[in-house]
């Protein structure tokens, strides 16, 4: 049996399947719950170190491809070393660990903010060994220290972070966001990171072509889109071994794979009815932001990355509680020498400064609530002392 490029892209989108890479919900009779089980552990009982209770929010942070790269080792009774595991870093994609290091800032907020909760202020110490050159090291990302302190103020975004989602599906294109919600957004700027936004039609649909055609740009590049489709999981199986990366579930899916119509090597030809679903399935994704929020730092140091990331979530888990999707959309943003002509293009349409950098761009609208989507349990991202 053959089938055909629309039943794909139908399968990809129907309400009995799921593909949460683009933000469905898993079939119920399919359902990875041991890879999903992370998300639930947030509402049992605290921990009583107040360590693991910060980690096991952190732990859900947005990353890039999901690789969740955190290593944790706890020292003594109140402090944290945080590294980055260097086999989960994305060499085509991110060859300097730019995003990687982004991710490690929306984990270092989340913890920050679930620590304060509880009367608990985290002292962070950024790349207390020095820092890394052009690629992450061995050197921790950050050292912890968490001081009980009842004047800490607890954060208001704290109750968002299980409404938090990466929001890729196409949006209500009959639902404008206001200007006073965009504005609220640029609130989570900091010193040296700036949150922008636009909502005007001329920019968004500029920005709706620049990011589809960068968005191309990696899907065309044998080697960055081979970094993808070596990362997706296919089915609850390999979800629940590997609860990262790209995963693909559904009893209907799980039957292609398995028939063989659905397998890593079609995703990755290009023409192949599996390589041309994905282009379809996508597009309208793209093509339906409704605004767009960006963050741009003076420079591009390695403390304005971790800075990108903190600002990023906590924008991120701002638009959860209002009520409507974020979706980062950050291809163009990417270093690899087949993006330079699209990196340059979204620069000068952000309006970019000499010297200044683009760290995140995201895509925003309202639609359909989106799915978790699978992480490691805490008790693997822990290292042990020795």
């Amino acid at each position: 049996m053959t089938i055909s490029r629309r039943t794909m892209i139908w399968a990809a989108g129907g309400a009995g399947l799921a593909l949460i890479g683009t933000g469905g919900v898993f079939a119920v009779t399919r359902t990875p719950q041991r890879a999903l089980s992370a998300w639930n552990e947030i509402k049992s009982a605290q921990p009583t170190d107040v360590r693991l209770d910060a980690f096991r929010h952190a732990i859900l942070a947005p990353n890039p491809h999901n690789r969740q790269p955190w290593q944790i080792q706890l020292v003594g009774r109140d402090q944290a070393i945080v590294t980055c595991d260097l086999d989960r870093r994305l060499p085509e994609t991110d060859p300097f660990d730019r995003q990687i290091l982004i991710g490690f800032g929306c984990f270092l907020e989340l913890a920050r903010i679930a620590a304060a909760e509880r009367g608990v202020r985290m002292e962070i110490t950024e790349f207390p060994d020095g820092l890394p050159g052009e690629r992450l090291n061995q050197r921790p990302i950050a050292s912890l220290r968490f001081v009980v302190d009842p004047t800490t103020p607890k954060d208001p975004l704290f109750a968002a972070i299980p409404l938090r989602r990466s929001s890729k599906m196409p949006f209500d294109t009959a639902r404008r966001i206001e200007p006073r919600v965009l504005d609220s957004l640029t609130a989570h700027s900091g010193p040296g990171v700036k949150i922008m936004t636009a909502g005007d039609d001329a920019k968004v649909k500029t920005l709706r072509s620049q990011t589809w055609d960068a968005w191309s740009i990696e899907l065309k590049t044998a080697r960055t889109w081979k970094e993808s489709v070596d990362l997706m999981r296919i089915g609850k199986t390999e979800i629940e071994a590997n609860p990262d990366g790209i995963s693909f579930g559904g009893p209907f899916l799980e039957a292609l794979a398995l028939a063989g119509q659905l397998t890593r090597e079609q995703i990755a030809e290009p023409g192949s009815t599996a390589y041309t679903a994905g282009i379809e399935r996508y597009r309208p994704i793209m093509a339906t932001a409704m605004a767009y929020a960006w963050i741009t730092t003076d420079t591009n140091s390695r403390a304005d990355q971790l800075a990108s990331g903190r600002a990023y979530v906590r924008m991120n888990l701002d638009a959860a509680r209002q009520g409507f999707g974020l979706h980062p959309v950050s291809q163009a943003l990417q270093e690899f020498p087949e993006m330079q002509s699209a990196f340059g293009a979204v620069h000068a349409t952000l309006g970019a400064k000499p010297g200044q950098r683009v760290q995140m761009l995201a895509r925003l609208g309202y639609g359909t609530a989106a799915a978790v989507t699978p992480r490691w349990p805490l008790e693997s991202r822990l290292k042990s002392a020795g």
